[in-house]
């Protein structure tokens, strides 16, 4: 079987004030990318497809191509704000891509089979691509669309350094999830976790399973990816830094009972960098992995 690691790395950085994407982190200069590729291949990916901007394309390949040739099929799509359904515009002012639900779909050509979704920004650890290829490699279920998330203990996931968004996730008793809702504003403050919104903020126990993006999907959520989209677009663009994010998008598509999402639950270790300050962290928590022998000192 085929099975696509989709790695979303067309984000502008704003918060961290560059590309993350070619941020070497480890030992011998390898990017939060790099370990992402190196685990997939571990759990049996053997085809990756990059969601990146094309005004870094030809130093995004010349950067990536020679450390995959022989390991993994490459392919690229391009999120660009101009790609919109028929009969929408890109409202004037508007330089900000449209997030990560968009992102996906602008791969939706090239992509005809399993897929894990990711960000490229983001360490998710070995455990996560297992579970990823073990869900997509199980005999397909009848009835609706059944894809998964991978879930991260809140947590374990936040900054020292200021706010984070995370995708905060109801699970049932089956282990599914039933809603998902996007915190854009989360802190530690004290000993409290709080969740902060114009009209008041909401207190968290750290204990809730959150998406990270990281999604198993099948090309069936296409559709329902672009429904959701347009119903996005429909509404009024304020600012021009709206953004479009799965874990929204996934949220009502299982809210119309149209699909049903597995919770992976896992321990294993997540870190990003959201702020430069989070950069010495990553170093060392790389580091301290490659003492351990979790990771060779030279991926590729």
């Amino acid at each position: 079987m085929q099975l696509t690691l989709v790695i979303l790395a067309a984000g502008m950085g704003s918060r961290y004030g560059g590309l993350k994407q070619t941020e070497p982190f480890g030992p011998s200069g390898e990017t939060l990318m790099d370990y992402s590729l190196y685990d997939g291949i571990r759990a049996g990916f053997n085809r990756v497809v990059f969601v990146i901007r094309k005004d870094f394309f030809p130093e995004f390949k010349a950067a990536i191509e020679p450390k995959l040739a022989g390991k993994m099929a490459v392919d690229y799509a391009f999120q660009e704000i101009t790609e919109l359904p028929a009969g929408y515009a890109v409202p004037i002012g508007r330089k900000k891509p449209w997030g990560t639900a968009h992102a996906l779909l602008t791969a939706r050509g090239k992509v005809n089979g399993p897929m894990l979704v990711l960000n490229a920004d983001d360490y998710y650890g070995p455990e996560a691509y297992r579970l990823g290829a073990e869900f997509l490699c199980a005999p397909p279920h009848s009835g609706v669309p059944e894809w998964a998330l991978v879930g991260y203990t809140l947590r374990d996931t936040l900054s020292p350094h200021g706010h984070v968004s995370r995708g905060i996730c109801q699970v049932d008793v089956s282990g599914y999830l039933s809603s998902i809702k996007e915190h854009q504003k989360i802190i530690e403050a004290g000993n409290c976790i709080v969740s902060e919104f114009p009209g008041g903020n909401q207190t968290l126990t750290g204990n809730e399973a959150v998406s990270m993006n990281c999604w198993a999907f099948h090309p069936d959520v296409f559709p329902d990816l672009e429904e959701a989209f347009k119903e996005f677009l429909k509404q009024k663009d304020t600012d021009g830094r709206t953004e479009c994010f799965l874990p929204a998008a996934i949220g009502a598509t299982i809210t119309q009972g149209k699909a049903r999402v597995k919770v992976l639950r896992t321990a294993g270790k997540w870190f990003g960098v959201t702020y430069q300050e989070e950069r010495p962290l990553v170093q060392d928590s790389i580091r301290e992995m490659v003492m351990r022998g979790e990771y060779p000192e030279k991926l590729w």
